[in-house]
């Protein structure tokens, strides 16, 4: 019989979940191996993903949050049998590198690299990919880069591109543009290498957010995505992380 670990927000419906999979997994066979149970919502899927970050194990999700996009639907009848058939997606995330005045910082972002003005002026940066420029000069709220799996976050909601899973691209995505007032970002591929840069850091300070980890102060920023890094996730075969992108971009064009 196979073992799982079971890791477990702190909140009562997550801890119910949890006490109810522990006399569940004691009776029944799962068919797979490595396997880690994540019962919660995505912002802590997110939060120990990043923990297991050098793990090869198989990580599913259950939802006891709200929305839960990363997340697969508790089942008390199929959940022996979603474990045991879920299918398998691999994810790479981004890696953030800031250069602020007295440190670098890296962190890993599953979703998003938010970059966002600090004060009441409006950021002023230009961007870069590898020694070309995307824009020279963006004044804007902030910038965002998305991966596939989390184009239909952050992303989605500042009218960014949502990306197949599958697509090997990148989302660049301005965040209330002022100047150029009709840029919309720009889709690139997962082998760039993204360079930020405040032109103006004294009189616009920003801060650069790697999912949630905040870096405040920023002058330069680099982001690519980190192939060493590989997140197995299983999904029920039905609520696959593929087809709830799929779902969310003809949400978009109706």
């Amino acid at each position: 019989m196979i073992k799982a670990v079971i890791i477990s927000d702190t909140n009562k419906k997550s801890l119910t979940i949890k006490k109810f999979l522990i006399k569940k997994i004691k009776t029944n066979l799962i068919k797979r191996s490595n396997l880690v149970i994540i019962i919660g919502g995505d912002g802590f899927m997110l939060k120990t993903l990043k923990k297991n970050k050098k793990s090869s194990n198989l990580f599913y999700g259950i939802n006891s949050g709200n929305y839960g996009f990363l997340m697969n639907k508790f089942s008390r009848k199929n959940i022996i049998k979603n474990l045991s058939k879920a299918k398998m997606i691999k994810i790479s995330p981004l890696e953030m590198k800031v250069n602020s005045k007295n440190r670098t910082k890296k962190s890993l972002a599953i979703n998003e690299v938010s970059i966002l003005r600090q004060s009441r002026q409006a950021a002023s940066i230009s961007i870069k990919n590898g020694s070309g420029y995307i824009i020279r000069k963006l004044i804007s709220d902030g910038v965002l880069v998305s991966t596939p799996a989390g184009s239909t976050a952050y992303n989605m909601s500042v009218h960014g591109p949502i990306l197949s899973l599958n697509s090997k691209k990148i989302s660049i995505a301005p965040i209330s543009a002022f100047r150029p007032r009709r840029w919309r970002g720009k889709i690139v591929s997962d082998k760039s290498k993204i360079i930020i840069k405040n032109l103006n850091p004294k009189k616009r300070p920003i801060s650069a957010v790697a999912d949630n980890i905040e870096v405040r102060n920023a002058r330069t920023i680099h982001i690519k995505i980190n192939h060493k890094i590989r997140f197995n996730l299983l999904y029920d075969k039905n609520r696959s992380l593929q087809k709830k992108i799929k779902l969310e971009q003809l949400r978009k064009e109706t």
